[in-house]
């Protein structure tokens, strides 16, 4: 993918992000949780969970999980695959409704049922075996204090669960559930069943464009004649550090970058805080990957808590979860316009 030239040298100043540190402040939003499945633990039992609710019975878990993984696949992410009907999964639900001229509901009916079913037909978990690379790591406590942090060669993964829920987008309680009375310790050779990640390549051709619909927490990527090829959920800035309503462009793609903690941006900063440089990692505060915006210090990036991914309020940027931020950057380049609207 063809990316604007940026020396060693310059990526710091690059990544002198205002957005980077979350807001605690902002209460939760409620999520609905899904009821516990009964099914047995099988790779068949999961791909096969019906996706709508028979007469009397809620969606199980594991099968609002399989939803999750069906709309991940088809780009129009869930966030963090969590068997939960929250507010991303309903995020995700509009989305594919909207791309496909279904019914817009936000809730997995039977005709979205339907259309996300016909749309991917292969199995959505799979069996993995766990290695011995997997469990080397390096696995790495991250500190609280960005002080801390700077002195780290790396802001790896803290565990190996950590590690293999993100490579397949989901969250560690929900890994657990899947692999209930398989594997607790995730040693070497251990099989797990997880949530099939592959890449699909988007409906509707090249993309040519990004809008972000604020109030709606939601990153759009769009083709030719604004047709919706997929969306991604995220964290925006808050009263203090509001998205800036307007067009900027993308100006640079950065992965695996370093991220300059630079207290005289941050409002909420203590008094005493010192600039500080930290190494690239999957835990870094900015994650793995960096799309820069010609608003300076502003730009689309992971983040290390998948878990809070729209509920968060930030300081400025734009938060997407780690694997997410990936697969736009497959999608998008420098020269794209990000047309933010309310």
């Amino acid at each position: 993918m063809p990316t604007l030239p940026i020396s060693p040298l310059k990526m710091a100043a690059a990544l002198l992000c205002c957005a980077c540190v979350a807001s605690p402040g902002v209460a939760a939003t409620h999520r609905a949780r899904a009821t516990p499945s009964a099914a047995p633990q099988t790779l068949e039992a999961f791909n096969a969970a019906s996706l709508v609710p028979g007469h009397g019975h809620a969606v199980g878990a594991h099968a609002v999980a399989r939803a999750q993984v069906l709309l991940d696949r088809a780009w129009f992410s869930p966030g963090e695959i969590d068997g939960h009907q929250g507010r991303n999964l309903q995020r995700a639900l509009i989305a594919f409704q909207r791309a496909r001229g279904l019914k817009v509901s936000g809730r997995l009916d039977a005709a979205t049922a339907k259309a996300l079913e016909q749309g991917d037909t292969g199995g959505a978990f799979a069996t993995y075996t766990i290695t011995d690379k997997d469990v080397a790591g390096p696995y790495t406590r991250t500190p609280a204090d960005m002080a801390e942090r700077a002195k780290l060669k790396s802001l790896d993964y803290e565990t190996v669960g950590e590690a293999l829920a993100e490579r397949f987008h989901l969250s560690e309680s929900m890994l657990a559930s899947l692999n209930r009375g398989r594997a607790k310790d995730f040693k070497a050779g251990d099989e797990l069943i997880v949530p099939d990640v592959s890449a699909r390549p988007p409906v509707g051709g090249a993309a040519v464009r990004i809008e972000i619909e604020k109030r709606a927490k939601t990153l759009w990527v769009l083709g030719a004649d604004r047709k919706v090829l997929g969306a991604f959920p995220i964290s925006i800035g808050g009263p203090q550090d509001p998205l800036p309503l307007g067009v900027l462009k993308i100006v640079s793609e950065v992965p695996n970058p370093t991220f300059t903690y630079n207290p005289a941006l941050l409002k909420n900063a203590a008094k005493d805080a010192q600039k500080a440089e930290v190494a690239p990692g999957p835990n870094n505060p900015v994650g793995n990957t960096w799309l820069g915006l010609s608003k300076p210090h502003w730009g689309i990036h992971g983040t290390p808590n998948p878990a809070q991914l729209g509920r968060e309020e930030t300081n400025g940027c734009i938060h997407m979860t780690n694997w997410d931020a990936q697969r736009l950057a497959k999608l998008v380049k420098p020269g794209f316009e990000v047309d933010i609207r309310p």
